[in-house]
């Protein structure tokens, strides 16, 4: 890991649309070589686009790796890159919500697109906030993450184990919570409701989160800038009258938008992750008969 490491550090003085274009290589042998998550992919691409041809869906899923591949190396400068350079690449629209994180506690909404990590490096940038994650199995690569997700403002990472309340103590200490919403992680605190048509088990806590500390819901969208000239990270308004009366209605309000935004950039969602792996009671497993 420490040589995967030193290797990542000497990509970042290379000019970007050089590791882009190195990272999609990359991904195009991965397309080919990691075949269970191809079929996890294709199998999602399958349900969320059936409108779309078996060619134009492998088309898709394609790209994606070729993009996912790309995002993981194009780290290196986010981890190491100067902030000037960073500040040259990324296109922030129209801007961090200034206005409404000073105003009071705000969820940064950040779904996952391929990007994500820029969006969380932008804001780092200019504010401290807080966020979930997930440790790291290797220790080596564990604190490389946490240093290279803090190294321009502090940033609290809470771990699932520990559950909502650090986050909202962080705040009620004026941290935007930079939170990344729709992942599979079990019925535990899930609600059922469709994306793309698709029941899904999806986090509910946005909006129990927003519910018990009054926050504003931010939602947040990085991709990539044509030409491998760098990202973009969009901030989308506040959603008005959020979670309103209804945790379901909220939670399925939520997969409404995220799906929007797929449909503006579909090879740059995450779809290599196992989205619908938790089914509702008596529904079959839809990746058993993937190859």
């Amino acid at each position: 890991m420490r040589l995967l490491l030193g290797l990542m550090w000497l990509l970042h003085w290379l000019p970007l649309p050089v590791i882009g274009r190195l990272g999609e290589a990359v991904g195009s042998l991965l397309f080919f070589a990691m075949r269970s998550r191809r079929a996890i992919t294709l199998a999602n691409l399958r349900l969320c686009l059936p409108s779309l041809s078996g060619r134009e869906r492998r088309r898709i899923a394609h790209q994606h790796f070729r993009y996912y591949a790309r995002s993981i190396l194009e780290r290196s400068v986010l981890w190491w890159g100067s902030e000037a350079r960073l500040r040259r690449l990324v296109v922030m629209e129209p801007g961090l919500p200034m206005d409404v994180i000073e105003a009071g506690p705000t969820i940064l909404l950040c779904p996952h697109f391929v990007c994500l990590d820029v969006a969380g490096a932008a804001i780092a940038q200019r504010i401290s906030a807080c966020s979930m994650y997930v440790p790291q199995k290797n220790k080596v690569f564990d604190a490389a993450l946490r240093r290279g997700r803090a190294r321009f403002r502090p940033v609290r990472l809470f771990t699932r184990s520990e559950g909502v309340k650090p986050i909202i103590r962080a705040m009620r200490e004026r941290l935007p919570f930079f939170m990344l919403p729709d992942m599979d992680f079990g019925p535990r605190d899930a609600e059922f409701v469709p994306f793309f048509g698709i029941p899904a088990a999806t986090l509910s806590a946005p909006a129990r989160i927003a519910a018990a500390t009054g926050a504003r819901v931010v939602p947040v969208i990085a991709t990539y800038l044509p030409g491998y000239r760098g990202w973009k990270v969009k901030f989308y308004p506040a959603w008005e009258d959020y979670p309103g009366g209804d945790i379901t209605e909220a939670t399925r309000r939520m997969n409404v938008f995220i799906e929007e935004r797929v449909l503006e950039a579909p090879a740059e969602y995450f779809w290599a992750h196992r989205r619908f792996k938790t089914r509702p009671p008596g529904m079959p497993d839809v990746y058993q008969n993937e190859r």
